[in-house]
């Protein structure tokens, strides 16, 4: 690929061990100018650039270029609303589509693996075939503090858990080195799978050609004690990489905020799973899935719905603010969903919430409505499209905290708009009242 400028895109470029190139247009982007003037620091020595393989277009240091964007004062940019806005070369949603690292991302969760969008998304290269696995005294360390849990924990629970103990046993997290952050990944997103207790009989440790099974394959058993088919693992698989990022989400952005404070890369996890939990966030597909259930249930979508905008909530699974049509994920995912034959009741349930909710609005399905659809289906519990979310969204995360690592420190520190009493006040008494204190004396006007 080659960016605006020609240059070759070479963002998860390296020239020697460690140094990240960044192409012409990342580096406009980053010193907040043009490329025309990227090239006139290089003529005047404030930066220095190498020739791009193949010969189009220069790449630069990316640590040079953050020198002079500390020295020039670049602010970052601002978005249209007057919101903050960080570059990223990770996701791009326009037009009713997103793209990792500027590939459909649709096209890759449907021809690829979980891992192997995961890999892609940490390096830019795709290494198919690639599995992750979790070391042994990582997953016995999580399952023993998973278990400790009361058993009415929900699955974030367990999962917020299972980072923290499996941080425990790696004295390597505070190593931020790019290798060591990528090491620590392939390992921690297997070992919060290892972590959940199965509810179905688990996938065997390799296959006969000695091959671990794949991330969807591992967790199937977790979420339903249904055997696994090919055609559900391929709706569970897909869904895994399509959920891997979505631009700067809440939860992304509370991790890009740790990993700006420089946290090692299980504290960027946590912060990311402490605000999925949110019921506007990760848990808005348990809604979807009780609201299906119930329309099942009920023999039809419309009293459900009905009953949904008399009592004032809206109605989940439907809408979004990045998209003005369907959700491509929700799309993708009932595409998918058709071919499995358990999956119609639901399937066509979601197809009459949508209808009937729509009949004055323009609303579309979301990906929380496709992850309610399967979790029904598949006798998942409520949460367990949540549980996917999370699962997947740890390498968004790590893809987040890589980028974060290479800009300047602290770079996400807001200032406060202060809009309490003005100072100078008295001191607050015991009693909630508040008196000028043993050390201030007061006057009454004569």
């Amino acid at each position: 690929m080659t960016d605006q400028s020609g240059a070759a895109s070479s963002a998860a470029g390296q020239d020697g061990p460690g140094l990240r190139r960044l192409t012409t247009r990342e580096t406009a982007e980053r010193l907040g100018v043009k490329p025309e003037t990227v090239y006139a620091y290089v003529s005047r020595g404030q930066l220095s650039s190498n020739r791009a393989p193949g010969g189009r277009g220069s790449t630069f240091d990316a640590r040079e270029v953050e020198a002079l964007a500390r020295r020039t004062g670049r602010r970052e940019h601002a978005a249209p609303s007057g919101e903050p806005a960080f570059p990223t070369g990770i996701t791009l949603i326009e037009r009713d589509a997103y793209y990792f690292r500027g590939v459909d991302a649709t096209e890759l969760a449907r021809n690829h693996a979980y891992e192997e969008i995961a890999e892609w998304l940490w390096t830019g290269t795709l290494r198919p075939g690639i599995r992750f696995t979790a070391p042994a005294d990582a997953r016995a360390a999580a399952r023993r503090a998973v278990a400790a849990l009361p058993p009415h924990s929900g699955s974030t629970d367990r999962l917020r858990v299972a980072v923290v103990a499996a941080a425990t046993t790696d004295p390597l997290r505070f190593d931020l080195s790019r290798e060591a952050v990528l090491g620590g990944a392939r390992s921690l997103i297997p070992t919060l799978v290892a972590a959940l207790p199965a509810i179905g009989e688990e996938a065997p440790a390799a296959a006969e050609d000695g091959v671990p099974p794949g991330l969807a394959r591992e967790l199937w058993p977790k979420l339903t004690r249904r055997p696994a088919d090919e055609a559900s693992l391929a709706v569970l698989d897909t869904a895994l990489g399509l959920l891997i990022d979505h631009d700067l989400a809440a939860s992304t952005l509370a991790a890009r905020v740790a990993a700006s404070a420089r946290a090692h890369p299980y504290a960027v996890v946590s912060a990311g799973l402490g605000v999925l939990e949110g019921p506007l966030h990760g848990a808005a597909s348990g809604l979807a899935h009780r609201m299906l259930a119930e329309a099942l249930e009920r023999g039809g979508a419309a009293p459900v719905v009905a009953d949904h905008l008399r009592t004032g909530r809206r109605v989940p699974g439907l809408g979004h603010r990045l998209y003005t049509g369907e959700d491509p994920r929700a799309g993708t995912l009932f595409r998918l969903l058709e071919r499995v034959p358990e999956a119609a009741p639901a399937l066509n349930a979601a197809r009459d919430v949508v209808t009937t909710a729509t009949r004055h609005m323009p609303l579309h399905a979301n990906v929380d409505l496709a992850l309610a659809v399967l979790s029904v289906s598949s006798g998942m519990a409520a949460e367990a499209g949540e549980t996917v979310f999370a699962v997947a969204r740890t390498a968004g995360w790590i893809a987040h905290a890589l980028e974060e690592y290479g800009e300047h420190p602290l770079r996400m520190r807001p200032s406060g708009q202060y809009t309490g009493p003005r100072p100078p006040q008295p001191l607050p008494s015991a009693d909630g009242s508040q008196s000028a204190g043993p050390d201030r004396t007061e006057t009454s006007p004569q």
